[in-house]
């Protein structure tokens, strides 16, 4: 099939991450010209993060032909270095390079507007939405797909949900060390000014190659691939895990579900909602409902609510679109009983506690090894040993054994700022204002 060939003159894509993305198969090109794919340009990599860090405008497009680019080269280099003699060796077979590639190019296609938030209002799952669009046979993805092959939609979709028959592929894609994790850390560190999340790319696809259980590390690259996993932790605790990004996912989250409420109460009836977002709230939504949203759909949705006649939509409408963040205590098992005084307090003060309070926590693991008991069993990152035996990381690095299996990151309590205020207007307040901000003062937790 056409789709399969090289182009005649590769095409390339100017990046600041990899510099130039290169194109060289007309089915990547094809895919990307889709509507589906061109979709990504529109919803933001980091949902909310660019209300923190102001230069984290990159989007799920920029992404994903990132980790299309890792992919290649780490083809390339398997090609080179460790060519397949025979069936069954371990070694790589360039026959899966498409398919390999095709996963990677549209491993994220199914994220919806503003990406996690979204899938947590309205119980969707990004990797399945990502195989829905694979696989339907509506879609232009799906079309340009089985130029290649009938079967080969559903060759690129196993890969995302790690059924694909060679383990190479899947953990191209999807592992503790990764070419989505290994794009996304350098990508998010570059775009938001941080410099936690770099290390050296070139060395790690270096030292990896195949083998039969999937992908291994040789030995003498370990330091670079410590360096990674350090970055990934960095990244976590001082970007992912930021308490101002997070607080505006709270008004985000509390924002839809009000939006929500009023729906089930038939006080929501603007065409814009009508059209975009009732179908999500009634649970009737179909794979083009999905694809006609974007973040820009639904910040024009909220710049309408900003005037709505429901005061608590309003105000949260208006705080996340100007950016006024609640503000956030930690919690920990000493401050658990606090909590519900601290709610009452925000009623006191004439705030409804469903939508102008959360609990939220985020945690990671920086890394993780294999336990039989787990439901989701992590892909271990294994070093080649000089003599051809293997290791799994953290039994030879001491500095990835004290950080394994240990979660990173904090529980916070997130209020309106209004409660920490010095001076209202309302002087009928003022006990209920003191007492609250006495008690973040007097437990601690700030």
């Amino acid at each position: 099939m056409q789709n399969t060939i090289l182009l005649t003159k590769e095409k390339v894509l100017r990046d600041p991450i990899h510099n130039y993305i290169y194109l060289q198969h007309q089915v990547i090109v094809d895919l990307i010209n889709t509507r589906e794919f061109q979709r990504l340009r529109r919803i933001k990599q980091l949902g909310t993060t660019n209300l923190t860090f102001h230069g984290a405008e990159h989007s799920r497009f920029t992404h994903s032909v990132g980790v299309y680019e890792i992919t290649r080269r780490i083809c390339d280099l398997f090609l080179r270095n460790y060519p397949s003699k025979s069936p069954n060796d371990g070694l790589w077979n360039d026959d899966e390079r498409l398919v390999a590639l095709c996963a990677a190019l549209l491993h994220d296609l199914g994220h919806g507007a503003y990406s996690h938030t979204f899938e947590h209002i309205f119980k969707t799952n990004h990797e399945e939405m990502t195989v829905a669009i694979i696989t339907n046979p509506e879609t232009q993805i799906n079309q340009v797909l089985k130029n290649v092959a009938p079967d080969f939609p559903e060759k690129v979709a196993s890969v995302i949900t790690k059924t694909y028959p060679n383990p190479q592929v899947v953990q191209m894609i999807s592992s503790q060390i990764d070419a989505d994790r290994m794009d996304y850390l350098l990508r998010d560190s570059y775009f938001t000014g941080a410099n936690y999340g770099t290390f050296d790319l070139t060395r790690i696809l270096r030292v990896m190659r195949p083998d039969s259980k999937g992908i291994i590390f040789d030995i003498n690259g370990m330091h670079a691939v410590e360096d990674y996993i350090v970055s990934r932790f960095q990244m976590y605790q001082q970007v992912y895990f930021h308490p101002v990004s997070r607080a505006m996912e709270v008004i985000l989250d509390h924002l839809l579900s009000r939006a929500h409420h009023l729906f089930e109460d038939g006080k929501l009836n603007d065409p814009l909602s009508q059209q975009f977002l009732h179908p999500f709230f009634n649970g009737t939504f179909t794979l083009q409902n999905y694809l006609a949203l974007d973040d820009g759909i639904l910040n024009t949705c909220f710049e309408l609510w900003r005037n709505h006649d429901d005061p608590v939509l309003s105000n949260l409408a208006t705080r996340f679109l100007d950016r006024q963040p609640f503000k956030s205590v930690k919690t920990s098992m000493e401050t658990q009983a606090l909590l519900p005084e601290l709610r009452q307090l925000v009623t006191d003060a004439g705030f409804d506690p469903l939508y102008y309070t959360a609990v939220n926590d985020s945690f990671d693991l920086p890394y993780d090894v294999y336990n039989p008991r787990k439901d989701k069993k992590p892909t271990q990152i294994r070093l080649r040993q000089k003599d051809g035996s293997t290791a799994e990381l953290s039994q030879e690095s001491a500095l990835v054994k004290a950080i394994t299996g240990r979660q990173s990151g904090d529980e916070r309590f997130f209020f309106p700022k209004e409660m920490l205020a010095q001076n209202q207007n309302l002087d009928i307040f003022m006990p209920v204002y003191l007492e609250f901000a006495q008690h973040i003062k007097n437990d601690h937790i700030v």
